[in-house]
């Protein structure tokens, strides 16, 4: 199940990071309150690889399937891998060119960390960190959000900073760009 928290938390960052800022400031507010604990937990940092488009693709022609399954987890799952649920995860990423659940959580990752750097714009990419930290400076100007909700919103922006990594293959970032409105159709859809 921690391939799960590493996704929802990767869900979290990318909502903030790859929606436009206002848009993402009126759904972190809401998402804030109702993260779930395992998102907010420590996680190891993204291993990071070259992509290939064969993987960009296996996780697209995948994701419909595992959302199905995925929706089916009850939100009071435990740590502990239901045998059935991992089986069927298993099962639905092999038919995508993928050894393994977790081989598809870590393509996914290194797709997430170079969407978060994408403008939805313009489709210039820009580091993640600098990324985010425009956007904590954009969400320290603003002066239309809730204080309280500006104050939460600013503290899991700031501790994501500590943890978000610059992205170690530029190839990652022209193979994601060429698939970037697919794949944020994904996760819009996973929203």
């Amino acid at each position: 199940m921690a391939h799960f928290r590493r996704i929802a938390s990767t869900s979290l960052t990318l909502a903030c990071l790859a929606l436009p800022l206002f848009a993402a400031m009126g759904a972190h507010a809401q998402t804030a309150k109702d993260a779930p604990a395992a998102a907010e937990q420590e996680l190891p940092p993204v291993k990071q690889f070259a992509l290939t488009e064969k993987q960009v693709q296996g996780v697209l022609a995948s994701q419909k399937e595992i959302d199905a399954i995925t929706d089916k987890i009850p939100d009071t799952a435990s740590d502990k891998p239901d045998a059935k649920v991992q089986a069927e995860l298993e099962a639905a990423v092999k038919k995508n060119g993928f050894a393994s659940y977790a081989d598809y959580s870590d393509v996914l990752d290194n797709i997430g960390l170079v969407l978060s750097g994408i403008d939805p714009k313009t489709k210039a990419f820009t580091q993640p960190p600098e990324a985010l930290k425009a956007q904590i400076a954009a969400l320290e100007a603003d002066t239309k959000m809730a204080p309280k909700n500006k104050q939460a919103a600013l503290a899991e922006m700031n501790a994501a900073l500590k943890s978000t990594p610059t992205v170690q293959f530029p190839e990652n970032i022209a193979l994601v760009t060429k698939y970037y409105d697919k794949l944020s159709a994904l996760l819009q859809s996973d929203e």
